[in-house]
């Protein structure tokens, strides 16, 4: 059985109408001006298929504009699957995302450079020296392969983390760009028994990814119906440019028939409009030519809607992610999805600081909340991530799993049942019998049932702040648990099959 995600009455921002006027805008823009494509083979496929393609010079390097037509658009995003599976070693744990049901799932994202750990230190305090205090203290390491599988450990663990989408960046000494590749999925696959995902560092290194897959997932036909890993390609260089490496990408994958995102993540203000109607018309165009590519390549490739929109913060040009304008970007990408009833990969969960606190909490949930009210079927870069998504902090993936339950709880449908209001009533009517006017005998079988939010976890004793340290604690448990390794045999058939697995990772 899949997992089950929560389904949403989706809060929708944009009225029927100004959808469709954003659609005709991005008609209009892959008509004029039209797309830059770096990629010889992507352009000729284009202007096989009908787009009027012409070469042009972008200062050294030859390139060509393509002007994409209506018809050439509609027929893709008609071939495209709306329902796509995202399979898993465990196959409980796979998604099945329906691009017409606003069933959100949730996951972890971003290739951080950083990894945040918490420890715990006592303050003594210079006014009076017999008052201690426990205090958490941030230590920052780089991310190694081993940092990454205990990243997977925690998502096996935390129900609410529902894929893998590889929240390090590896930098080991011994990991190179050859090698890197197959030792982020091994460590992945090797750790949790979710879907893993991630990007690729290098096009010739797929077919090790691949095959290294099929093997563990049991065979190619196997991993044909349970495709446990996916892949995401930032083809599109905003605004509106085709790069030529990660361009080969999606049609390899596209070839392969392997569930692939188009991901595209202009920046409002600074590689695409600021104001909201042209930042998702803009985006929506990019969107539309990777998929438009996918099904030209391979009509039926599993595809996910990527939407990665960010707004510039005007002093230094990096993401802010803790403004309106990122949620409000991401809901109306959602309802651009919708309306081809394609699945949606949104975006939502980053703080702009650098550590776990009060700012990080409130920008985390303010768009936990909002975008998951929106309905997609996927939120990526909803775990752990802080700095923008530069640094990735397990206590506050921890954090986050709490908190998304509770998002979770707060969205999900309410049940008002006939059944439901008669037992209210006779509730009502039994406790106004008696003296004492209270509810309270009544509130043991809605605990038991689950109906009712269970305490805080993390709440401190006699009204004090103890959030991250019992966080942490709570870290330090999971991954003390065993890990969930792929079977011996298995792991010794990857390992002679597939070339540039570190020895080491056969036990991490």
């Amino acid at each position: 059985m899949a997992r089950q995600g929560i389904l949403v009455a989706p809060y929708q921002r944009l009225e029927l109408e100004q959808v469709e006027r954003i659609h005709q805008a991005s008609l209009d823009i892959l008509l004029d001006p039209g797309v830059i494509c770096f990629n010889r083979n992507a352009a000729e496929i284009f202007g096989d298929h009908g787009a009027e393609v012409s070469t042009i010079q972008q200062g050294t390097t030859a390139a060509w504009l393509l002007k994409i037509p209506e018809n050439l658009l509609s027929s893709a995003v008609q071939a495209a699957p709306k329902i796509v599976k995202l399979g898993a070693r465990d196959e409980n744990n796979c998604l099945i995302l329906d691009g017409r049901e606003p069933r959100v799932r949730f996951a972890s994202g971003s290739e951080a450079n950083n990894w945040l750990d918490v420890d715990a230190e006592t303050f003594v305090s210079k006014r009076d020296p017999a008052i201690e205090v426990e205090f958490p203290v941030f230590r920052t390491e780089k991310g190694t392969v081993d940092k990454l599988a205990r990243a997977a450990r925690l998502c096996e663990h935390l129900d609410s983390w529902d894929s893998f989408l590889r929240p390090v960046n590896i930098q080991d000494n011994d990991i190179t760009t050859d090698n890197k590749d197959v030792n982020k999925f091994f460590a992945s696959l090797n750790n949790t028994t979710k879907h893993v995902m991630s990007g690729l560092t290098e096009l010739s290194q797929m077919s090790n990814v691949v095959r290294m897959a099929q093997i563990i997932a049991g065979g190619e036909d196997r991993f044909q119906e349970n495709p446990i890993i996916s892949f995401i390609t930032s083809l599109v260089k905003s605004p509106l440019q085709l790069v030529d490496d990660t361009t080969q990408t999606a049609m390899e994958t596209a070839k392969r028939g392997i569930p692939l995102v188009i991901s595209s993540s202009p920046q409002g203000g600074s590689t695409a409009p600021i104001r909201e109607d042209g930042m998702v018309a803009q985006i929506n165009a990019e969107i539309l030519t990777g998929i438009a590519l996918t099904q030209l390549v391979n009509k039926g490739t599993p595809v996910l809607y990527g939407s990665v929109p960010g707004r510039a913060r005007m002093t230094d040009l990096y993401d802010s992610y803790g403004v309106p304008e990122f949620n409000q970007y991401n809901i109306d990408c959602v309802q651009m999805a919708r309306y081809y009833g394609l699945p949606c990969y949104s975006t939502g969960g980053i703080s702009d600081v650098k550590t776990p606190g009060i700012q990080a909490s409130v920008e985390r949930l303010f768009s936990h909340i909002l975008v998951a009210l929106a309905g997609p079927q996927y939120i990526h870069y909803a775990f752990g991530l802080l700095e923008r998504t530069n640094t990735f902090c397990p206590v506050q993936a921890v954090l986050d799993d709490t908190h998304i339950d509770m998002v979770k709880r707060f969205v999900k449908q309410p049940s008002v049942s006939a059944e439901g209001i008669s037992e209210s009533l006779e509730q009502i009517r039994r406790v106004m019998g008696t003296s004492h006017k209270l509810y309270t005998r009544f509130v043991r079988s809605a605990l038991r049932s689950g109906e009712i939010t269970p305490p805080y976890p993390f709440e401190g004793e006699d009204m004090l702040d103890e959030t991250l340290l019992r966080a942490r604690e709570k870290t330090e448990e999971i991954l003390s648990l065993p890990p969930p390794h792929i079977a011996e045999e298995v792991v010794d058939k990857v390992f002679r099959e597939v070339p540039g697995l570190l020895a080491r990772l056969r036990n991490q």
